[in-house]
């Protein structure tokens, strides 16, 4: 499951020289809140569980943190965290043990390699760079594939005739569009997704956080967006999703990332990964995404709906507290 005052250069700063600083900020600020003791002293006993800053995500790591928990293991949850590079950041440095990954996102942001598209080849290379660069694993695919979905209300679509994402060019003038601040700097997103498809938008983009991109499209403030194939909130909007007629986008099948030496600790850690391998498909996704955005129901109530209709866990089931 995204203009912004810096660039694209900025953003690589940020990254390689900042985010790990950012991460142990917030790291800080949580342990200050919460009166929790020892992290800046070192890593606690507690298997950490993290997420990107949206729903998907938040619901992907309740699903994993309860997972663990019914399986007797002690989670500290640190979900909504942020974008792909602080995630990656703390996986990095050691003061995350998991979380969900897309293989597109690994491929081009983290591992800046080139665009390919077949699914499978793109899962052998990421799970082979990241061991060979990281230290780090990738489990098994959980059955669905988020790839960007460029959306726009279906009544402006249809009065334009726009069904292709090539059919934009011709409109490009005049057509207003909201992306998130990651997209806007990836080059499996805006750079190359304009180079891709010869577009020049005479309006400059308007970046914006990844929660508030479907309410700017629907309120009428830009045009296009820059989705998710999974949002429950593209059902709910009718919005049309023009078909990517160049395969322009990588394939974004989610699995999990995570910590060698944490499965290799707790055997039920590998366990609980090796069982998400499959189990959740696009249709599954996109509903548990509708239930949060649309219906505001809690993600960790939506994620233990999931897994209690699997039978994993019990529905008396409790662990630490869950993210809301």
């Amino acid at each position: 499951m995204v203009g912004e005052s810096h660039g694209e250069k900025a953003l690589r700063v940020a990254y390689t020289a900042f985010a790990p600083l950012l991460f142990a900020t917030f790291v800080a600020g949580v342990a200050g809140v919460a009166g929790v003791t020892g992290i800046a002293c070192g890593r606690s006993s507690a298997v950490v569980v993290g997420s990107k800053n949206f729903s998907e995500q938040v619901i992907l790591g309740e699903i994993v943190a309860q997972l663990l928990e019914e399986r007797g293991l002690v989670v500290e949850r640190r979900l909504n965290l942020g974008g792909s590079f602080i995630c990656h950041s703390a996986m990095e440095s050691g003061q995350m043990d998991v979380y969900i990954e897309y293989t597109g996102t690994a491929l081009t942001a983290i591992l800046r390699e080139p665009v390919l598209h077949d699914p499978d080849e793109v899962y052998r290379k990421v799970q082979e760079e990241y061991r060979e660069r990281y230290g780090l694993a990738w489990g098994p695919p959980l059955g669905f594939n988020n790839t960007y979905a460029m959306a726009m209300r279906s009544e402006y679509a249809d009065s334009l005739r726009l069904s292709r994402i090539s059919d934009l060019a011709a409109h490009a003038k005049t057509i207003r569009t909201g992306f998130g601040h990651e997209f806007l700097e990836r080059q499996d997103g805006y750079p190359g997704f304009t180079k891709a498809y010869g577009l020049d938008f005479a309006i400059a983009p308007r970046g914006m956080e990844l929660g508030l991109i479907y309410q700017a499209l629907v309120e009428e403030k830009v045009d296009l967006i820059a989705g998710n194939s999974t949002d429950g909130l593209i059902e709910k909007f009718g919005l049309t999703v023009l078909e990517d007629d160049r395969r322009f986008f990588p394939p974004y099948h989610a699995a999990p990332v995570y910590r060698p030496e944490t499965a290799e600790a707790h055997p039920v850690f590998r366990e609980v990964i090796q069982m998400l391998g499959g189990a959740i498909d696009e249709a599954a996704m996109r509903a548990m995404n509708r239930a949060v955005d649309n219906d505001r129901r809690r993600a960790s109530e939506v994620a233990k709906e999931f897994l209690v209709g699997k039978g994993w866990i019990n529905l008396t089931s409790q662990g630490s507290p869950p993210y809301p």
